[in-house]
């Protein structure tokens, strides 16, 4: 959905969203997202009645879907769906981001994360979601290719783990290298992962 196509609310989560990637949550108020969003100051209260940590909540639902929803896409865009090509697409749009935009922002659900270890459990546990309904089509993603089942969740944690840490690194550094180093050297791992069919006979 385009952002001309987004009612008031929904800017509202999505502005929070790209928001707190680039300035973390704690840099992140209201007004500032209000403005992002064009959206009245006062439609905030009118929308989000549990103030700013109602909404960083659902700025952080909002990620986990979108990175959900994006598993799907990256499938339907590889030749032959394996692993390591998932993986490479996964990473490949943030290579591609800083490249051509900088290192400005993050994942927003990790940068809610950080903001809030020591604070709110609603943000925590709304993290934690985010997280683990990205997890899932990955996991199914990796059944699909062959991966067992027993396999295909912890695979999907390590997938998402590398990407998240990569990111930082590559934001501290300036450089994509972090990123471009999880793929090659997790490529190989994740295929190895694949179980083939033995022929009948």
């Amino acid at each position: 959905m385009a952002a001309s196509e987004r009612g008031p609310r929904e800017r509202m989560v999505f502005s929070a969203a790209q928001l707190i990637r680039r300035d973390g949550v704690t840099a992140t108020g209201m007004r500032e997202v209000a403005a992002h969003a064009g959206a009245p100051r006062g439609s905030l209260q009118h929308y989000f009645p549990g103030g700013k940590e109602q909404l960083v909540n659902e700025a952080v639902d909002w990620a986990g879907r979108y990175a959900a929803g994006r598993v799907g896409r990256f499938l339907a865009q590889l030749p032959e769906p394996t692993p390591s090509g998932l993986f490479a697409a996964m990473v490949r749009q943030w290579t591609d981001e800083y490249r051509s935009a900088g290192f400005a922002g993050g994942c927003p659900v990790a940068a809610a994360t950080v903001d809030c270890a020591e604070g709110r459990d609603s943000t925590r546990a709304a993290a934690a979601a985010a997280f683990a309904r990205w997890t899932r089509p990955v996991a199914d993603a990796l059944t699909g290719m062959g991966v067992p089942a027993e396999r295909a969740e912890s695979l999907a944690t390590l997938m998402i783990s590398a990407l998240e840490g990569a990111l930082l690194i590559a934001r501290s550094e300036r450089d994509v290298r972090a990123l471009t180093t999880v793929v090659r050297e997790l490529g190989p791992l994740l295929d190895a992962s694949v179980v083939r069919q033995a022929s009948g006979g």
